[in-house]
């Protein structure tokens, strides 16, 4: 009984190093692992909530909309900050230093194609009475219906006015207004897929 007793203890105290040895192991592995993964910094999920700054994109001087606009999207670099650490893909962590491109992030644009706001409200505004806003913006018919009955004796302009004013009534084409890119924009507001799954990130 004895002999049993002291051989248990042998085996006890030859394990107790190869235990915290073991633990030591653990403790390391889960420090190198609390990186996380760089897809969340896009996502600008937790612990990345503002962890990077976008660039501004490159207006085009015509259409006052991205350079690089294609199916109402441009795309514009983001820099991560400084001392911001993150896992690639292939398991290496990268640490950025600020001047690195993490990602490239979507912004909207419009479809333009030449009709000017600011031109159509002024014709509206001043030679509505006799069709031009509506000749402008590729609406002929109403345009000689206007032209024929003096813009429907003063009601239709004042109509057409407000409706191009608040650019309910665009061009016949589908296309949007060429409005300044950093100036005063009227922006429908939808509930998509998009939008609730933006409302359900946040916090």
């Amino acid at each position: 009984m004895a002999l049993h007793w002291r051989s248990l203890v042998r085996f006890r105290s030859a394990t107790r190093p190869l235990i915290i040895f073991t633990f030591c192991l653990s403790v390391i592995h889960s420090l190198g692992n609390d990186v996380d993964n760089c897809d969340k910094l896009q996502l600008g999920q937790y612990p990345f909530k503002i962890a990077y700054l976008c660039k501004e994109p490159k207006i085009d001087d015509a259409t006052q909309e991205p350079e690089n606009c294609k199916d109402r999207l441009a795309w514009v670099e983001c820099l991560p900050a400084p001392n911001i650490s993150c896992r690639l893909s292939n398991g290496t962590e990268f640490k950025f230093s600020g001047e690195e491109v993490g990602f490239n992030k979507s912004v909207p644009c419009r479809n333009v194609s030449g009709y000017s706001y600011k031109v159509a409200v002024a014709l509206s505004l001043f030679l509505g009475w006799i069709g031009a806003d509506r000749f402008y913006l590729g609406y002929p018919a109403l345009g000689l219906l206007k032209f024929c009955t003096v813009g429907f004796c003063g009601i239709g302009s004042l109509v057409d006015f407000m409706l191009i004013s608040m650019q309910i009534v665009g061009p016949s084409d589908g296309s949007d207004y060429i409005v300044d890119y950093y100036g005063a924009r009227l922006t429908r507001l939808s509930i998509t897929n998009e939008t609730y799954r933006r409302t359900q990130l946040s916090p």
